[in-house]
């Protein structure tokens, strides 16, 4: 049985130690978010097909809104996928936003920090990728892996995490206020029979195969060491998540575009038009 991070042991320090009671939750949460309460797939009675026809017409409504936003310039869209590995963070990329032009959202994949990154804060090569107004951006996994994966493997302590938290949570707020950015994070909620089904399927199918990785197989003996950070980074969040059931792709990416387009929908989008309108019939602009 692996050996859990307990909510006693896990939140106390030299200087300070934290009851049971108030380990999870954030001052701005009423309700502590359970994701072992929380389905991992789509509800009964949906029909596949027309669900995936719902998706394109979301996603083709996303690339108008899209197209809109990049041309005004007043708003921007940060969008985060995190999840455990096999949860499909790629494959909600590709759907959700099919109807985008290439130019309009740009996707960021956060691996390990270079020597550079590791020289400078945590957040350093986060910020500097924010998007700009005008602009969808898409974090492949985010700045939520430095009190993820840090935080499991103990690279970094339990007060240095929570202190990651509150930097993190300051970084949003930022660029909420400061640029007009809607945030969007999903946290993929994958079943852990589900990621098992994945990763075998990464090693039997050829097509699939340059996905696998052995180390997949070695972070998924700490599942429930992940789940426990996952749940409380989520909880000690200031801007919320939204937990999407992901088992199921075809719901996934619905579940998704659902959600990005209502966030879209909340902005007063539209195009800007010109005031005055030039005048260029002088023959020094009409001569052909």
């Amino acid at each position: 049985m692996l050996d859990m991070i307990t909510k006693t042991d896990a939140f106390e320090n030299k200087n300070t130690k934290t009851s049971k009671s108030n380990l999870i939750f954030s001052p701005q949460i009423e309700t502590m978010i359970k994701l072992s309460e929380i389905s991992t797939r789509a509800p009964e009675g949906l029909k596949k097909s027309e669900i995936n026809k719902e998706r394109r017409q979301l996603a083709t409504e996303i690339g108008r809104k899209v197209a809109i936003l990049n041309g005004q310039k007043k708003h921007s869209l940060l969008v985060v996928f995190q999840g455990m590995d096999s949860s499909g963070k790629d494959g909600a990329t590709k759907r959700v936003f099919a109807g985008c032009s290439q130019s309009h959202v740009n996707t960021v994949g956060f691996k390990k920090p270079t020597e550079e990154e590791f020289a400078h804060d945590f957040l350093w090569r986060i910020h500097k990728e924010m998007p700009r107004k005008g602009e969808v951006k898409i974090f492949i996994r985010s700045h939520y892996e430095d009190v993820l994966i840090q935080r499991v493997h103990k690279w970094i302590d339990e007060e240095h995490a929570i202190k990651r938290i509150k930097s993190i949570n300051a970084l949003e707020r930022l660029v909420q206020y400061d640029n007009n950015t809607t945030i969007l994070k999903f946290y993929l909620h994958l079943s852990k029979e589900r990621q098992l089904e994945k990763l075998q399927e990464r090693i039997d199918d050829p097509a699939r195969n340059w996905k696998h990785n052995d180390g997949d197989w070695e972070e998924r003996k700490l599942w429930d060491k992940y789940r426990f950070c996952y749940e409380d980074a989520i909880n000690r969040s200031e801007v919320p998540w939204i937990i999407a059931p992901v088992d199921q792709r075809w719901y996934r990416n619905y579940f998704i575009a659902k959600e990005v387009l209502a966030a879209l929908n909340k902005l007063d989008l539209e195009l800007p038009v010109l005031e005055t309108k030039p005048d260029f019939s002088d023959p020094s602009y009409t001569d052909i």
